[in-house]
């Protein structure tokens, strides 16, 4: 059984690896190194194979949701880790329509308890999700390395119990115009920039 944490694309390939995310539904797609799902008032996902466990594991990805286009209820992203039992899951929601971050733990689609946030777009680009002792734990990071915790929860005996946990991104819109969330580096930082004047440097020092 795979740890959720060996769970590892950036999206930059031309085409969907099918191998990783075998169970899309909607309309989906990667365009520009981020893959795309559609947010129309239908559901669209990248949702991998259900074999994997989160136990003494983690999963982290950035996450671009849709833009609000009108809507008032709901324009939303979501990374939620899927227990195999429907409606029962952990994760992460971003609603553009009513600029909400909650970090749920999901019976039967909802979690009265959930710890809601104002959005903010940098502070919370990068959602980790963690299970470690006995314990779930949510964090945003503005680029993938520095880490606040936002909520902890006693670790869900499914957690634990499960190795079929399947990892889902999803978008999803009750009204207002079509459009799309994204996302990118699932448990991989991207490349830093290369630096055009680094090998000139290089061979100047050297050369004194």
């Amino acid at each position: 059984m795979p740890a959720l944490s060996t769970l590892v694309d950036n999206f930059d390939a031309g085409t969907i690896n099918t191998s990783l995310w075998t169970g899309n539904y909607g309309t989906v797609s990667q365009v520009g190194g981020r893959a795309r799902a559609a947010c129309t008032t239908s559901y669209s996902g990248f949702q991998s194979a259900s074999a994997y466990t989160l136990a003494g594991s983690s999963v982290f990805i950035r996450a671009y949701p849709p833009a609000a286009g009108g809507a008032t209820v709901d324009a939303w992203a979501q990374v939620k880790c899927l227990s195999g039992t429907a409606g029962t899951e952990i994760g992460f929601l971003v609603n553009a329509a009513t600029n909400k971050f909650r970090c749920v733990s999901n019976v039967a689609y909802w979690d009265a308890t959930a710890v809601e946030l104002t959005y903010d777009p940098v502070a919370h680009a990068y959602v980790r999700l963690s299970e470690a002792g006995g314990t779930v734990t949510w964090a945003t990071s503005p680029d993938g390395t520095a880490w606040t915790t936002r909520r902890t929860l006693a670790t869900p005996a499914w957690v634990t119990s499960s190795t079929t946990i399947a990892l889902l991104l999803e978008a999803h819109r009750d009204a207002g115009a079509v459009d799309f969330a994204e996302f990118d580096n699932c448990n991989t930082l991207p490349a830093p920039p290369v630096d055009p004047g680094g090998a000139v440097k290089a061979a100047f020092l050297a050369f004194l």
